[in-house]
């Protein structure tokens, strides 16, 4: 097993509940396991157009090869109706996977780290929060490029998970 992290975002409609539904229908995938998942964030677009976005963070463990989430990122998105009329068009749906666990690459269909992953305030923040010693090699913790991304916007919203992960957690109701 891997374990990777999974960037949400999206700028059209309900967008918490895409995310929220987006995460479900990972959840009921047998080749992978949430861990845990970030508050949502509001924030300003970013080289993109549009309405602000809700985002959001996961992460998980596969048995998926990094093309293999790709192919169910993308899946999920097309079921969310994810269109690409242009580069950075608004969405409904957004999933990218910002990190897999040793595995560096850079080619025409997916980039490992995501490229990005040190420049956006929106991926910086949720994944900070469930992991805020993240060290990603080459790059260092994470939490040092937090001053550079402090000009953009970005709201966390009133957030109320469940302790996804966590042990000794009875799911056996008291009558």
């Amino acid at each position: 097993m891997a374990r990777a992290f999974i960037g949400f975002g999206g700028n059209i409609g309900d967008t918490r509940q895409f995310i929220t539904d987006a995460i479900v229908c990972l959840a009921l995938r047998c080749e992978l396991q949430i861990l845990t998942k970030s508050c949502f964030y509001q924030s300003a677009p970013v080289d993109a157009l549009g309405g602000d976005y809700i985002n959001a963070v996961i992460e998980i463990e596969t048995q998926l090869s990094p093309y293999g989430l790709l192919y169910v990122c993308q899946a999920v998105e097309q079921e969310f109706g994810r269109e690409r009329p242009y580069a950075n068009a608004p969405r409904t749906l957004d999933l990218d996977i910002l990190y897999f666990e040793g595995v560096y690459q850079d080619d025409l269909k997916l980039t490992l780290p995501h490229p990005r992953i040190t420049e956006r305030s929106f991926v910086l923040l949720p994944l900070l929060e469930i992991a805020p010693d993240f060290f990603l090699p080459n790059f260092g913790e994470l939490k040092t490029y937090l001053p550079k991304v402090a000009h953009q916007r970005i709201e966390k919203l009133p957030c109320h998970n469940c302790a996804l992960g966590e042990k000794g957690i009875s799911s056996q109701s008291t009558h």
